[in-house]
């Protein structure tokens, strides 16, 4: 059923710029090709995004053409998602931590000020679930799909709602906006010690908690994406700075 009322408008503006500006493969500039807006509806409000989109304008490079969006988006929203990962975060945490029913949640986002029908609560609580069931049995498609774009750039986004309430990790890639696994962990654990991800000898956090089995699941992945997506002397290893209002990110 589509929206019967319109949207309010945006409360805040951001302007997300790619950190790269050079291709990853053959190492040419990418300039500025386009800009496209998002509007995200966020636990602060809701935002619109405007985002700069860079291409490579090199023809016989195999990312010709391709679009290059900023890093940061991912951090903001699910690809094609108009609620915040904030806001499924949250969903998350009051479902299986607070242990309040589809009503009640409602209640509680609509009591914060967030605009949203009860029938997208129920279709995000299953985003929520799909985010903390991703494991490595979806390793042959992510094979396919690092390959054919030749490169990856990993960051580790950390969300948490509310003070006191769990963290969300999302490892994520930013060239094609996968999601590769996500993780819930008590916020006691939010300092534990680090670990490497993609080759990266910058260390960034790592899930702690008594199921040890998820910390090799991230150290596979990272093997499994450094493996099929090398960095080499021609597509360096990226830092992505701490977005506002974010986790932690890094590569």
């Amino acid at each position: 059923m589509a929206r019967k009322n319109c949207r309010s408008a945006a409360t805040s503006e951001q302007l997300l710029t790619p950190l790269c500006t050079h291709c990853g493969l053959c190492g040419q500039p990418m300039r500025i090709a386009y800009r496209t807006r998002r509007t995200i509806t966020t636990l602060q409000g809701i935002c619109c995004l405007t985002l700069r989109v860079r291409r490579c304008h090199n023809h016989q490079c195999p990312q010709y053409h391709r679009p290059y969006r900023p890093e940061e988006e991912g951090r903001w929203a699910l690809p094609h998602g108009e609620f915040g990962l904030d806001v499924i975060a949250l969903i998350g945490t009051l479902r299986y931590a607070a242990h309040r029913s589809i009503p009640e949640i409602h209640q509680a986002l609509r009591e914060r000020g967030v605009q949203i029908a009860e029938r997208t609560v129920t279709h995000l609580l299953q985003r929520y679930e799909e985010l903390v069931a991703l494991h490595l049995g979806e390793t042959a498609r992510l094979r396919e799909r690092l390959k054919e774009q030749g490169q990856v750039i990993l960051a580790l986004d950390g969300l948490q709602p509310d003070v006191g309430h769990e963290v969300l990790w999302v490892l994520r890639d930013c060239c094609s906006g996968e999601i590769l696994g996500a993780r819930r962990m008590p916020e006691r654990h939010r300092e534990g010690s680090g670990a490497t991800v993609g080759g990266s000898s910058e260390p960034v956090p790592r899930t702690l908690g008594s199921d040890q089995r998820g910390d090799y699941r991230w150290a596979a992945l990272s093997a499994e994406c450094s493996r099929e997506c090398p960095t080499g002397d021609s597509s360096p290893v990226v830092p992505l700075p701490l977005p506002a209002g974010s986790g932690e990110t890094g590569v």
